[in-house]
């Protein structure tokens, strides 16, 4: 139980008619909808302090107050409501911001959570009804790195259709993550095909009408989240970017303070992926922190196939040149590239940079005045620049004493027994989930690309999503294996190298 001398957690309870629901928004209260079940959360918070369950005359019949800070996943038996009223849970503790927003594929591209039918080569049956879309991946990517309670701390969205079947919502909610359900009677499920070669290159098409939302469609809590995986393309990921800095401009932390930056990781959708398109690339780059297409996507934009021409293999040469061209038009941009390059592993890239010293002298320096005109033989270089080198006290910087070197550097794929990768479907967005939590919690590139990895090892060692469980001692275990160690034999491994 919590200390005596602890802040205590206020609740206010109530009803609401559909038509006090935007009133109530604008004081601060968000409504996150699960299917039939609606829970109210103070905007910025995913972690959930109370819950409630009304009878069918609409009077409280539990409450349960929860330790200040305490983690609970968001799961349908938590909150029950009646026809279309709303139960609104009004806080005043501080509870923690979500710290990733793994959101549907429908928000940052051009599809959401999907049932999959995949088709393999002779004499493999193809398999069909697997849970599947880019962000299901990503959020599992994610969640992988988030064991319950820190489960609720991954927030998506999945759009349900008519014929969304029922066991796949129930396999979501085994995993206690803040899904938000949104249920149409009126349109079908995303089905989308996937089908494989004999050198794992993808084929894609769409089955049933796909969705496509805005940053409109975040609720702030989601709007407050530390990262957002953009799967889309470069002209959308600018707009999106745009829009969610717009739309998170007027939010605070639960302390009043403003929301700080939030991470930009950005998936290029495979068809815009083309030379005509390579400008409007480079005009996306400096609004986001990551570039993640992979090596055929990569090599879309400079117009080569990324291959090996002797073997058909990918090339890792190719995939360091094109980043290096990539980041050799941009010099001065800060963006990274980590690009997916399947059994290779990935490579990281980015640009370096330099700090300068500035010298000793106490006296302040006047500005040098300025230099007008066209450049001449006997401009005064020095002059014309020195308002650049000076700083604050006009003392001009004499020395570097500390050089950035960048990043350029590959790290292997975690399985090295092909016979472990059953089926490749969604490990590239598994691996950004795994890399986009793991920034979103202050790991360097390096080491974020080492859990991504990871999470994309999970994926692909069977059809669909791999099987959570738990161990003897209750620990949770995916696939019969615990994420954390794997991480740390992965780690040794590379040390070891």
């Amino acid at each position: 139980m919590a200390d005596e001398s602890e802040p205590k957690v206020e609740l206010d309870v109530k009803v609401l008619d559909d038509q006090d629901h935007d009133q109530d928004v604008a004081r601060g209260i968000d409504f996150v909808t699960l299917g039939m079940f609606i829970i109210a959360i103070l905007a910025n918070q995913l972690v959930l302090l109370h819950t409630v369950t009304f009878t069918k005359e609409d009077e409280i019949e539990k409450q349960c107050p929860l330790e200040i800070g305490e983690l609970v996943p968001l799961g349908v038996s938590q909150a029950a409501v009646i026809h279309s009223n709303c139960v609104a849970v009004k806080v005043t503790a501080t509870a923690s911001i979500p710290n990733c927003l793994m959101a549907c594929y429908n928000l940052f591209g051009s599809t959401n959570t999907s049932q999959d039918e995949i088709e393999y080569l002779p004499p493999t049956p193809p398999v069909k009804d697997i849970l599947g879309g880019a962000g299901t991946y990503s959020a599992l990517g994610a969640r992988l790195f988030s064991p319950a309670p820190e489960s609720a701390s991954v927030g998506w969205i999945i759009d349900q259709g008519s014929d969304f079947p029922a066991a796949l919502t129930t396999l979501v909610d085994t995993w206690e993550t803040s899904v938000l359900y949104r249920s149409d009677p009126e349109r079908l499920t995303t089905r989308g095909w996937n089908g494989y070669d004999e050198h794992e290159h993808r084929a894609f098409r769409y089955m049933t009408p796909k969705k496509r939302l805005t940053a409109e469609d975040l609720t702030p809590s989601l709007l407050a989240s530390r990262s957002f995986h953009l799967i889309c393309s470069p002209t959308r990921c600018r707009e999106l970017v745009t829009e969610i800095k717009e739309r998170r401009s007027g939010l605070t932390t639960p302390d009043g303070r403003g929301l700080p930056k939030p991470i930009f990781i950005w998936e290029p959708v495979p068809d815009l992926c083309t030379t005509d398109e390579l400008l409007n690339c480079t005009n996306t780059l400096p609004l986001i922190d990551v570039c993640s297409p992979n090596h055929s996507e990569l090599a879309g934009f400079m117009g080569d196939d990324g291959l090996d021409p002797e073997t058909g293999e990918i090339s890792m040469e190719a995939v360091e040149r094109s980043c290096e061209q990539l980041l050799g038009s941009m010099p001065l941009q800060s963006f990274s590239l980590v690009v997916r390059a399947g059994g290779k592993g990935c490579y990281l890239a980015k640009n370096g940079g330099r700090k300068r010293k500035v010298t000793s002298t106490g006296k302040r320096k006047k500005p040098s005045a300025a230099v007008h005109g066209s450049l001449q033989p006997d401009t005064d270089m020095m002059a014309l620049f020195a308002g650049l080198l000076q700083d604050s006290e006009g003392s001009v910087a004499e020395e570097e004493i500390e050089v950035d070197p960048g990043i350029e550097k590959w790290i292997p794929a975690y399985h090295t027994d092909k016979e472990k990768v059953v089926d490749p479907t969604g490990g590239g967005n598994t691996f950004l989930g795994g890399l986009s939590v793991a920034l979103a919690r202050g790991k360097s590139l390096e080491e974020a690309a080492t859990w991504a990895s990871v999470a994309a090892s999970f994926a692909i060692e069977q059809v669909g999503p791999p099987i959570l469980g738990k161990d003897d001692e209750g620990n949770e275990t995916w696939n019969g294996a615990s994420v954390n160690e794997r991480l740390s034999e992965f780690k040794a491994r590379l040390d070891s190298a």
